[in-house]
């Protein structure tokens, strides 16, 4: 698609990571002239209509100036997923962002998680919903939140949180390369939770053109607003299901009832938390495995329309074969 001068911009802090590339994509493809922030050293791929800028996240002067005239600015940065990385790393990051988008005047958006309910969380989150988290990334979510909301008081900027479950798509780093289809070449599938559990899945595709939308139709939005991403409402079995069958197709297993279940170990993640920081992290998530909740979209509904879905059995396979995970099928005659 060829953008237009007179394009709306869009500056993506982070445009190199999953949520990043997938929503300077989503952008680019919706006619916005994107600014697409990387790393110093860092480049991306060319798209057209993208920009792609290398300066640090808290280098606003030359993120302003390159982006001079971004009415949205997307959060995508993330530090490493540990303890402290999040404690130094994730406060500073959300500041840059803050300072960038006041220069521009503009409105951010950040990808929400459902991290700021806590173990108590019921099974329907609502934007009204209480955050009661008491663990410490529940906790540091909902922190950031509330700096995000207070920048907005002096009218210098406006933000947006799009509240979603666990990622998947667009690339490796997530549950599904890093755990739950892992061994799937082998017959295997580890699943951190009971198999009937119904949570929600945000696929960073829809996702992506979720927050296009949503900035399209970000005047009608408070100040400071939250809106909540249904996803792939789905259970592990259903996961299961698609992953067993992806798996008898590539001829991993005879058919797909061969395909074991593992649970996670999660004492044993525990134990290796003590030395790998990572491990401690992801421990302390257990509770979305066993607890059923979903996202009521009705705000985002009524501001949008319909969300963006692809099909989940569609999507679950575009995922895998975005990870490399998908071997070309074999012919018949091979497997004698």
């Amino acid at each position: 698609m060829t953008t237009s001068p007179s394009a709306p911009i869009v500056l993506i802090l982070g445009a190199r990571g999953r949520l990043g590339l997938a929503a300077t994509r989503a952008f680019a493809q919706a006619g916005w002239q994107v600014r697409a922030q990387v790393r110093p050293g860092a480049t991306g791929p060319a798209v057209p209509g993208v920009q792609w800028m290398a300066a640090a996240p808290g280098d606003t002067p030359t993120l302003a100036a390159q982006a001079q005239g971004a009415q949205v600015v997307v959060h995508a940065l993330n530090p490493a997923y540990t303890h402290k990385a999040w404690r130094e790393g994730a406060p500073s990051l959300m500041d840059a962002a803050i300072e960038v988008t006041r220069a521009l005047g503009a409105t951010l958006m950040l990808p929400g998680s459902v991290y700021n309910y806590g173990h108590a969380m019921p099974p329907v989150l609502r934007e009204d919903t209480p955050q009661a988290a008491m663990d410490f990334k529940g906790r540091l979510r909902i922190g950031l939140e509330q700096r995000l909301q207070a920048a907005t008081r002096d009218g210098d900027m406006r933000a947006v949180v799009l509240r979603a479950g666990d990622f998947f798509g667009s690339g490796a780093g997530n549950w599904l390369d890093q755990a739950i289809a892992k061994d799937l070449a082998r017959g295997r599938v580890t699943w951190p939770g009971p198999l009937d559990v119904g949570r929600p899945w945000a696929y960073l595709p829809d996702l992506a053109r979720s927050l296009v939308r949503v900035a399209e139709e970000r005047h009608r939005l408070q100040a400071f607003d939250t809106l909540h991403f249904a996803g792939q409402q789905v259970t592990a079995q259903q996961w299961v299901d698609v992953l067993a069958a992806v798996a008898a197709e590539q001829r991993w297993v005879p058919d797909a009832s061969k395909v074991r279940v593992d649970r996670l170990p999660w004492p044993l993640l525990r134990i290796a938390g003590m030395v790998m920081p990572t491990y401690a992290a992801l421990a302390d998530v257990r509770y979305l495995w066993s607890t059923p909740h979903r996202l009521d979209n009705t705000r985002l509904a009524a501001l949008i329309g319909a969300e963006p879905h692809t099909p989940f059995e569609q999507a679950v396979r575009r995922a895998l074969h975005d990870l490399g995970l998908l071997a070309p099928v074999r012919p018949q005659a091979a497997l004698a």
